[in-house]
């Protein structure tokens, strides 16, 4: 699988790394099944902004996966529950400006690429 993004396939190996009940599947959206759940929940799989974080049938985007992976995992991770506090729209508009500058930040990887093999 390949996952453009640098900080998202950095992103992946960080859930994997921490979820010690492997409780998560991360499927990148370039893949068959990716595609395929984007457009069941209406949103674009080749807009590069995009990524989706599925629970109980729901699917959520732009910051919510982080506040809701960290009170999953537990510990220190709870934490990011504390964006949580912050209105929608400037969650979103935060995360617009980091999916907007995210290659040129940290570039592009192939996630089968990185030396992590639980992900």
């Amino acid at each position: 699988m390949y996952a453009h993004c640098a900080l998202s396939a950095r992103g992946a190996v960080w859930i994997a790394r921490n979820d010690k009940a492997q409780q998560f599947r991360i499927i990148p959206l370039q893949s068959t099944v990716g595609s395929a759940l984007m457009r069941y929940y209406a949103l674009d799989p080749d807009d590069p902004a995009s990524w989706i974080y599925v629970e109980n049938g729901y699917a959520y985007s732009s910051l919510d996966p982080f506040i809701r992976v960290g009170r999953r995992l537990g510990g220190a991770w709870k934490w990011l529950g504390i964006l949580g506090l912050l209105p929608g729209p400037v969650l979103d508009a935060v995360y617009r400006v980091i999916a907007r500058r995210r290659y040129r930040t940290f570039g592009s990887a192939d996630l089968c690429a990185l030396p992590d093999a639980e992900v």
